[in-house]
């Protein structure tokens, strides 16, 4: 009740922080102030959060040498923004047969970028998209 009266004088709200104490615990604050600045703190915890891009390369199951060298060094350059790369081989018709040929690129192209990310997801089949996702290497600190 002292506690209480205490808050009205300074015109205060009594908080209580943990009622299960014994005694409960409680503080004066201003309210609203203390909402706002919980919602300023989110806030700037979401701006400072990571975004996290995903790059697509795209390749069909008989790429050339020239086109895959080409893709190549764009992947190392998402990878080196610190963007994920989502490589994927698209099947048209009657290619699904070749899905072997599209596993072998994908695996060639992930030993290929060794040096820039690790592969997070072995090339999988979806329909007719055989995916494999890259994420870029952390960056080491000096």
């Amino acid at each position: 009740m002292e506690a209480l009266r205490m808050a009205q004088e300074l015109e205060l709200d009594l908080v209580e922080i943990s009622p299960n104490a014994d005694p409960p615990v409680c503080k004066i604050i201003d309210y609203q102030k203390y909402l706002y600045l919980q919602r300023k703190r989110a806030k700037e915890m979401k701006a400072n959060a990571a975004k996290v891009v995903v790059k697509e390369v795209r390749f069909g199951p008989n790429t050339d040498e020239h086109d895959y060298q080409f893709k190549l060094k764009h992947a190392q350059s998402f990878l080196q923004e610190g963007a994920k790369v989502k490589a994927y081989v698209f099947f048209k018709g009657r290619s699904i047969m070749f899905s072997e040929q599209g596993k072998k690129l994908l695996l060639r192209f992930a030993v290929d970028l060794e040096d820039y990310g690790k592969a997070e997801q072995l090339p999988k089949l979806e329909g007719k998209k055989m995916i494999m996702m890259m994420a870029p290497l952390p960056k080491k600190k000096n």
